[in-house]
């Protein structure tokens, strides 16, 4: 994604290193389209001067210029009704809804694009055990249905386990320990594991 600077490595997407590319390119802004992110906080994501409507609108005003507002519009209401909330809200504020709904809203934002893959950087980690049940089932829907893969980020084991077909365990940004599946994770070393 780009939003730090790259200190060292690369970063290889459909056969391109994307550290190389230059910002501005259109190589960069068309691979930039196939990959989004959910972050954890998701009031911090969104902007409180910016409807909801405008927020999951905005990529597509920036990536697909050619298509009316009308048109965006109807993908809004579209991605809302996806996300469980109703297309009427196109107009309310951030503040107007609880965190799991403001969630919802950067997954229905993360989707605008059909991207090929989402980044979710401990996307549910603040969020209360039963909505955050309900947002792991509506991303494992979506993943589903829409053929997506996540790089899904957490420390909660629990989740992991839920969400995970393929394990990565990083310590110190270096590849600590492949797991092939969810049921392995309880044979990562104890260094590494999180602590209570």
């Amino acid at each position: 994604m780009r939003l730090t600077p790259i200190q060292t490595g690369r970063i290889i997407f459909d056969g391109q290193n994307v550290a190389a590319l230059p910002e501005k390119s259109q190589q960069w802004r068309r691979l930039r389209r196939e990959m989004q992110i959910i972050f954890q906080n998701p009031y911090n994501s969104l902007n409180p001067r910016m409807t909801i409507g405008r927020a999951i609108q905005e990529p597509l005003i920036i990536h697909e210029p050619k298509q009316s507002t009308k048109q965006q519009r109807q993908r809004v209401a579209e991605l809302l009704e996806r996300v469980g909330i109703s297309p009427q809200w196109f107009n309310r504020y951030p503040h107007e809804l609880s965190e799991g709904q403001r969630q919802r809203i950067c997954i229905a934002r993360a989707l605008a694009l059909n991207p090929r893959f989402i980044i979710c950087d401990e996307s549910v980690s603040a969020l209360d055990v039963s909505v955050q049940a309900q947002v792991l089932n509506l991303l494992k829907e979506l993943q589903r249905d829409l053929q997506l893969t996540y790089i899904f980020i957490s420390h909660d084991l629990s989740v992991v386990r839920f969400m995970g077909d393929r394990i990565m365990v990083m310590n110190r940004g270096q590849l600590a320990e492949p797991i092939n599946t969810p049921r392995k994770l309880s044979k990562i070393p104890r260094a590494l594991t999180p602590k209570n």
